[in-house]
């Protein structure tokens, strides 16, 4: 019988509710864990992408509630920001793409979506729809804690964070470069771009080359290694132009003219100059004088920097490629003929650990990369820059610039550069084109009298580092990540002139925006329950109430006569603030580490002390649609509701959870969830069959059954080490397929009676059950009330692993006994013979003692292990097998896990004969064949084809007739 999903679900709902299964309040006697996940912006439903982050994050509050923490899970809503206006501006406009995407894909009624002619409208919509969704998951969140970023308790809360970074100098007023919406008039961030993408704003330093009156502009994220330019990149089918500005004429590409329109003096003067006519022709660097040609690339793209490209093969992966392929295509030569190409030749100017000479040229061998327009290139041009940066030293060749680290000669060459009237520099978003939600490209806009966070405070930086190295990373490989954004952030646009949010609590002017007022919520989660259920006002909530409960700053008598707050309610608040704070774990994909997670350990270093700093970051990867991540930008999206309508919640969480481990991309599948629907299903009519068979006592498992507690116990042990680590998808292998594969097993080999083989299952299940629990609560909880238990599985405790039920040597003997009927099964499949005999040789006894020496070894040496044992007098007159027993030895070694080779030197030798005597009567049962046993040195061996000489410890050798 199919499960009901939509009754089962509606049901745990339901009782969950009723009895505040996930509503916490401090306790004492309990050890706490608090984790959130990005509260979400209600600008759409959410969809299978979000679920994701936000299902690995429940998961873990119901491993960690299960294993005795007294978890808080909270969730709010983010409304901040620009977005939501331009959605407005768009359905006023009957903008015929936005109506389709909410009538066609999210089923918003055209009534309804008549009603939503405002900004806080459609993120009241919204908010319910994800919030309803975020239930039909089965999310363990607290609700009482919610609440939306434009709150005005909230917008108190904001006030006091931007009042303790201003009075700790960390926000600065300037002249700024910004990703800018030229159509919204406004500064733009992650949150108010098509796919979410952050605009990566870059410095070029815009070199300039001598070419007769004019100057060859190239932009380089690079100077330093302006030393090493062997040519200039030119791409012949583009036009290019020459432009007058600061009493110059400069040649940069016509698509890329736009960036210096500000500065030009003279219109009129522009000249259209064709790619191709420049090519051939010469110039100089104007730091070493050296002659240089400028050569044909179809790499060059028009809109980046200036159009021109400085060539340095040596460590620029492109540019490398792209003198190979002109070099050695001789149509480009014949048409080129005036081109020097001995002028090429590769100048190094950084050295590294890693390369000592031309690294471009190592790593695009290492990559297999055969020509200029192979997508590895950007890969490997993204890791050489990153490793000569970050550890790079100049050479010789630098001249006064040799010996520096890459990171200060960049800063002193570009310095330098600018100061001899070489060069300028030109701001530009780097992962270009960023589509604003409005359908505008954003630029880089040089934007007066801004607000900014800054975030390249040297001595806030080494807070923001010392706080990366103090806290667990999941995966601890994103560390990197983390540091390379602290040493590359710098001032951060943190207010606009429009849009939902929290005014900037000194300038009226200005709105906070949604990556400036997302940063510490946490910690106001921890407070939210209590402001809401005693109906503070805010107006009683100034700084000094922030100050009292977060920082302890002034006495509980003074706040409370000027909060004219109750003295044990703002003890309560403050007490709840300490037992909940630091924050244990925080939940975000991989596209928040270069802005808001790094923005939240800044945040937290500057205005809290170090022991409420956070204690650990997870980061997951996304999710996948066909190979591109999920976006409603992208139109590749299936709503989580209706997944959930369709699917269920369970299958679609396991689905979700078993696709991909933490940082890798996980590509969704529905086949997968059809999958784990179907295998639910199988396990939920065995355990109809099995819930009213009496209590297995598992003290008595002998055989068999004794061997599939032993993978349980195992299981228990490895799944709690992977959950520990969040490697979920590697949990979920060992619940879920490889005790599936046990079980099989065991129904093949167990000779016990229907009735006590379903008393033995129903144990089996009951431990499975609590282990499956985190990832597909509802299953469990409806399989666990079936087994007759009256209270929920949420609070029951994670399985731990009982050393008494574990016996190695059992498992040991099946493992043996596992081997070599898939041996015989493998020999059928290959000879097709109808069998009546099976003979089974087992090792003679120096087989096992060189096994049990070998497995010894830390680090195996075949030469050394064939010596040793052709040494030994015990083994003499065996050495002519020797060393072909020992080739097969070493070979099986090197692919054994390190668990399984422990597990055998722990038990030692043990009687093969006396364990594969199971094989007689399960062959006799199953198949009427005869099986016959003997040691390799039986006196009375039958042998006829000399298999025996075959045989290796836990490796018996196999004869069939």
């Amino acid at each position: 019988m199919a499960i009901n999903w939509a009754s089962i679900e509606k049901k745990w709902q339901k009782k969950w509710d009723i009895l505040s299964l996930h509503e916490t309040n401090p306790d004492n006697t309990k050890n706490k864990f608090f984790l959130t996940v990005a509260y979400p912006y209600p600008n759409s439903p959410q969809h299978i992408g979000h679920g994701r982050t936000y299902t690995l994050t429940d998961v873990y509050a119901r491993y960690k509630r299960m294993l005795g923490f007294n978890v808080l899970f909270p969730m709010a809503f983010h409304y901040t920001g620009t977005p939501i206006l331009a959605m407005t501006k768009r359905l006023a406009e009957n903008d015929p793409e936005l109506i389709s995407a909410f009538h066609d894909v999210y089923k918003i009624p055209l009534s309804t979506i008549k009603e939503l002619d405002e900004p806080k409208k459609i993120a009241q919509y919204f908010h319910n729809e994800i919030k309803q969704g975020m239930i039909e998951m089965g999310y363990s969140i607290d609700w009482r804690r919610e609440f939306t970023t434009i709150d005005e308790e909230y917008s108190k809360f904001i006030e006091w964070q931007f009042k303790k970074l201003d009075s700790g100098g960390f926000i600065t007023r300037g002249s700024h470069p910004v990703g800018w919406c030229p159509k919204d008039g406004n500064p733009v961030g992650q949150h108010d771009t098509l796919g979410d993408v952050e605009p990566e704003l870059g410095e070029y330093t815009v070199i300039k080359f001598n070419f007769g009156d004019s100057k060859l502009v190239t932009a380089t994220l690079r100077p330093e290694t302006i030393f090493g330019v062997t040519n200039i990149w030119i791409h012949p089918e583009i036009e290019y132009v020459k432009i007058s500005l600061n009493n110059e004429k400069w040649i940069v590409s016509r698509d890329s003219m736009f960036k210096f329109e500000h500065l030009i003096t003279d219109n009129s003067s522009t000249e259209i100059i064709p790619g191709n006519s420049l090519i051939g022709k010469w110039t100089e660097n104007p730091f070493t004088q050296m002659k240089i040609q400028l050569l044909p690339a179809s790499f060059v793209d028009s809109k980046n920097g200036t159009g021109l490209v400085m060539s340095v093969p040596s460590h620029a992966p492109y540019d490398y490629q792209a003198i190979v392929d002109f070099t050695q295509d001789s149509n480009l030569l014949s048409k080129y003929p005036d081109i020097d190409t001995n002028n090429l030749v590769p100048i190094d100017v950084i050295k590294t650990e890693k390369y000592d000479n031309t690294p471009a040229k190592q790593l695009i061998s290492v990559r297999n990369i055969k020509n200029q327009d192979d997508p590895q290139l950007v890969d490997a041009t993204k890791e050489l820059y990153t490793l000569e940066f970050n550890s790079g030293k100049m050479l010789v060749i630098a001249g006064d610039y040799s010996n520096l680290p890459v990171k200060q000669a960049k800063e002193k060459v570009k310095t330098d550069l600018i100061k001899l009237g070489l060069a300028s520099t030109l701001h530009e978003i780097l992962n270009s084109p960023v589509i604003c939600r409005c359908g505008t490209e954003c630029i880089v806009k040089m934007f007066e009298n801004q607000w900014f966070i800054d975030y390249g405070n040297l001595d806030w930086k080494k807070d923001a580092h010392f706080s990366i190295n103090s806290m667990s990373l999941l995966p601890p490989d994103i560390k990197v990540e983390f540091h390379n954004t602290v040493d590359w952030l710098h001032q951060k646009a943190c207010a606009r002139g429009s849009g939902m949010g929290t005014v900037l609590p000194w300038d009226p002017n200005w709105i906070i925006e949604s990556l400036s007022d997302s940063v510490i919520y946490m910690s106001y989660y921890t407070i939210s329950r209590l402001i809401k259920e005693n109906n503070l006002n805010p107006s009683n909530l100034p700084e000094e109430f922030f100050d009292y409960v977060f920082l302890g700053i002034g006495t509980l008598k003074s706040v409370s006569e000027q909060t004219k707050i109750d003295k044990s309610l703002l003890a309560e608040i403050r007490n709840e603030f300490l037992y909940f704070y630091p924050l244990d774990s925080r939940h975000s994909g991989r596209d928040l580490v270069p802005n808001h997670l790094t923005f939240f350990v800044f945040n937290h270093s500057a205005i809290f002390p170090n022991n409420l700093w956070p204690k650990q970051i997870v980061v997951n990867g996304s999710v996948l649609m066909d190979g591109k991540k999920m976006s409603k930008s992208f139109g590749n999206i299936i709503p989580l509701r209706q997944a959930v309508k369709t699917y269920g919640a369970d299958p679609i969480r396991l689905g979700i959870m078993s696709a991909a481990e933490l940082l890798q991309d996980a590509d969704f599948s529905l086949e997968l969830v059809k999958s784990f629907n179907e295998r639910l299903n199988r396990m939920y009519d065995l355990v109809n069959e099995i819930k009213n068979t009496p209590n297995y006592d598992v003290t008595q498992a002998d055989s068999i059954e004794k061997w599939l507690v032993n993978r349980l116990q195992r299981t228990i042990k490895v799944s709690t080490d992977s959950m520990d680590k969040l490697r979920v998808r590697e949990s979920l292998h060992n619940i879920v397929y490889l005790l599936d594969i046990d079980l099989q097993w065991y129904n093949r080999r167990t000779t016990l009676s229907i009735n006590d083989k379903n008393s033995f299952l129903k144990y089996f299940f009951e431990t499975r059950i609590k282990l499956l629990a985190p990832f597909a609560p509802f299953f469990c909880e409806e399989v666990w009330e079936m087994f007759g238990h009256k209270d929920s599985i949420t609070l029951q405790n994670w399985p731990t692993v009982d050393e008494t039920l574990i016996d190695e040597s059992a498992e040991l003997s099946e493992e043996l006994i596992k081997n070599t009927i898939e041996d015989i099964n493998n020999i059928l499949k290959v000879t097709k013979i109808q069998i009546q005999r099976i003979s089974i040789y087992v090792p003679s006894s120096w087989k096992w003692s060189i096994f049990l020496f070998a497995l010894k070894q830390e680090q195996l040496n075949l030469k050394e292990l064939i010596e040793n044992s052709l040494s030994n007098p015990e083994y003499s007159e065996f050495k002519k097998n020797i060393p072909k027993f020992c080739q097969n030895l070493f070979k099986e070694l090197s692919t054994m896990n390190s668990d399984l080779k422990l597990r055998i030197l722990r038990v030692g030798l043990f009687d093969e004969i006396k364990i594969l005597k199971e094989l007689q009567s399960f062959y006799k049962t199953h198949d009427d064949i005869q099986v016959d046993l003997y040691s390799e040195d039986d006196s009375k061996i039958y042998d006829p084809k000399n298999r025996s000489i075959h045989s290796r410890p836990m490796r018996p050798a196999i004869f069939l007739e």
